[in-house]
């Protein structure tokens, strides 16, 4: 059973004959202890605060019976990990990512702008969290100032928090099509004719920051973490 948080994607799982519906991560409709295995891919890295992004782990793990376990994927800060460049930055074509740098560039867009009310009723996030991690030599902090950097597609991460501009395919849409269905990533053939940009949210993790967040969990524990293409990646049990 798949859930996400765009209707029009869901809908397609629909069409496919596939079981999907539309849920919040920090509140999924789902009885707890109910799951063998829960996979969340590419999700965390778009709330905005610490206290989110534990929640959603929370959640996760509330899903799981015991002995269950989770794989999580989260967009890491470090795209060039032991002398290897991840896949996202070897696929740079100069001629193609011009426009995306005249796009994107210095640009700047508002905090308040872009990001969902970051209050939490169940986010309880202690401050060793963030002790944990510099100690894993790891300079996450939460966003002081309120204005986020927009990224260069293709290029190396200058800032732990910022904004990745999506185009709207052919910057047009058909009757009844949102947003969802027509978006792709700045840089990617698809985005290649010119048209709005759309400017998406995401905490890009460094290195031990995912694993040390699941750590704080005392429902779980890390059976593994890793990095895989530009990716930190961990599989937690559920205890």
């Amino acid at each position: 059973v798949g859930c996400d948080r765009s209707k029009n994607l869901v809908d397609i799982c629909g069409e496919k004959n596939l079981q999907a519906f539309v849920c919040d991560a920090l509140s999924v409709p789902v009885r707890s202890g109910s799951c063998d295995a829960c996979i969340s891919i590419a999700v965390i890295h778009h709330f905005s605060t610490a206290e989110r992004r534990l929640a959603t782990l929370r959640e996760l793990a509330r899903l799981l019976r015991p002995g269950g376990t989770a794989l999580i994927y989260v967009w890491a800060m470090e795209q060039e990990y032991k002398n290897q460049k991840s896949k996202y930055l070897k696929e740079k074509n100069g001629s193609k990512d011009k426009a995306e740098e005249i796009n994107a560039g210095m640009a700047q867009r508002p905090l308040s702008d872009q990001l969902p009310d970051s209050s939490s009723q169940d986010s309880a996030c202690p401050d060793q969290l963030f002790n944990d991690l510099k100690d894993e030599g790891c300079d996450a902090k939460p966003v002081a100032d309120s204005r986020l950097p927009v990224h260069t597609n293709r290029t190396s991460f200058n800032s732990q928090d910022l904004l990745v501009p999506w185009h709207l395919k052919g910057g047009t849409k058909k009757k009844g099509e949102s947003v969802d269905t027509v978006l792709f990533p700045a840089g990617s053939k698809e985005s290649q004719e010119l048209s709005p940009v759309f400017h998406r949210y995401y905490h890009v993790f460094c290195e031990g920051e995912l694993e040390a967040a699941c750590r704080s969990l005392d429902c779980v524990r890390v059976q593994k973490s890793y990095y895989d293409q530009g990716n930190w990646c961990v599989v937690l049990e559920k205890l």
